[in-house]
């Protein structure tokens, strides 16, 4: 190997200009990509701290921060230190009206609300026999009613024939509940991603996952208990992505409810996507190395 002369430098190689490119632009992607990290708040009257520790442990992309209303309604100044509610109850309460006007004024002020069940017991629509109260306001601006009966406490499956393609739905391929879901109507205006295999009690589609805009309110329904990990057994009395759907649900909220034009709504949930940014960059990464190290292999002439 011949020394250097004086003055002159080792030009860089091309696949070493080429991954130096690449990482800069990977990084500059990380720099510009957007937190959709959420403080969430999860107000129920039974059941939120067993539901905030479930979610902080299984989905850590966002924090969870139990808020117990059974006896208490919580001041719009805390409400407003969360970027997102989760909102859900086990047995009726009578502080339904008061937290569902609390709830109401966050998501009109323009931050996004998931319910859960048993959210439709609670409803002024439900069956007398749960004693409701109603949400006030707040079912100005929810995405379903009641069916009539609620949750039915029977076998509840994912049709998956009936998945959208959207930010709600992606990576699900299932969902079972065994008795904790169901029980809606779908209003006027509410967008419904999935639904469930059974019909609900007035032999219509009963929504599974359903989402409702309000000029600045937005609010997605996901309609199963999200405390069924300290009520149930996975796999047993649920199974299924249900974790990645509530992940999904929060991921929507934080995002204000946009999707973007590779989770436009379509008839398709699982065609291949578009390439991400990232994918885009990887492309690019390993096309360039590729043809570099080609060139390198290429005989001198």
């Amino acid at each position: 190997m011949k020394p250097l002369q004086q003055g002159t430098r080792r030009r860089p190689s091309a696949a070493r200009t080429v991954v130096a490119v690449a990482v800069a632009l990977v990084a500059a992607m990380v720099m510009a990509a957007p937190s959709f990290a959420a403080k969430v708040g999860v107000l129920s009257n039974r059941y939120a701290v067993e539901t905030a520790a479930d979610f902080n442990n299984r989905i850590p992309t966002h924090t969870f921060t139990a808020i117990d209303t059974a006896t208490n309604v919580p001041s719009a100044t805390l409400l407003a230190s969360f970027d997102v509610l989760l909102l859900f109850e086990d047995l009726t309460y009578a502080n339904a009206t008061a937290v569902g006007n609390a709830v109401a004024a966050f998501a009109n002020a323009g931050r996004a609300v998931v319910i859960g069940a048993f959210y439709e017991q609670d409803r002024s629509d439900g069956p007398a026999s749960n004693i409701p109260h109603g949400w006030g306001a707040l079912e100005q601006i929810d995405p379903n009613t009641s069916d009539g009966t609620g949750t039915p406490y029977t076998l509840r499956t994912l049709d998956v024939a009936s998945l959208v393609r959207h930010p709600l739905t992606r990576g699900i391929t299932s969902l079972t509940s065994g008795k904790f879901a169901g029980g809606n109507q779908a209003k006027a205006g509410t967008t419904v991603v999935a639904r469930w295999e059974q019909p609900n009690a007035r032999g219509q589609g009963d929504p599974a996952i359903a989402y409702r805009i309000t000029g600045p309110a937005c609010v997605t329904h996901v309609a199963i208990a999200p405390n069924y990990p300290a009520i149930g057994v996975p796999g047993t009395d649920f199974s299924g992505d249900f974790h990645r759907v509530w992940r999904n649900a929060f991921d929507f909220a934080a995002s204000a409810c946009v999707a973007n034009s590779a989770d436009a709504t379509g008839p398709d949930p699982f065609a291949i996507p578009t390439l991400s940014q990232w994918g885009i960059a990887l492309t690019i990464l390993l096309v360039g190395a590729g043809a570099a190290f080609r060139r390198r292999l290429r005989p001198h002439r």
